[in-house]
């Protein structure tokens, strides 16, 4: 089971639950993020939701694993989670990595920023 708000994040995006993602995130959080070819910015949780996460991960990319998710020890008030995906879509199977820092507030996330690696072609015997 997650053990912080950020773990809980990252298995929330794997399930593509994005009612849980929203819960999980105060109502009028500051969220940015960067990934390969554009910036996303979001102040509201429904935002990040409906806007963000589901265009990121769409009906047809299928997270078939969570290969990894690690927290680091906070700097000051910023806690740092990230998490790998594999999946696969038409394009055939990827894998993604996030790195998120975010700031808490009675247990709800009210800042974050996540850096994106995109989807990547998942080649195994590449390593």
């Amino acid at each position: 089971m997650p053990s912080s708000a950020g773990a809980e994040f990252a298995a929330a995006v794997a399930a593509k639950d994005w009612q849980r993602a929203e819960a999980l995130l105060d109502p009028g959080v500051d969220f940015r993020a960067l990934t390969p070819r554009r910036t996303w910015e979001a102040s509201e949780a429904a935002t990040v939701t409906a806007e963000v996460l589901s265009r990121w991960f769409g009906a047809s990319d299928v997270i078939d694993e969570v290969v990894a998710v690690e927290e680091r020890e906070p700097v000051a008030d910023r806690s740092q989670v990230s998490y790998r995906l594999r999946g696969h879509n038409g394009d055939g199977p990827f894998v993604v990595e996030q790195q998120a820092f975010y700031s808490t507030e009675d247990g709800r996330i009210t800042w974050m920023r996540i850096l994106c690696s995109g989807f990547r072609p998942d080649d195994p015997a590449a390593g």
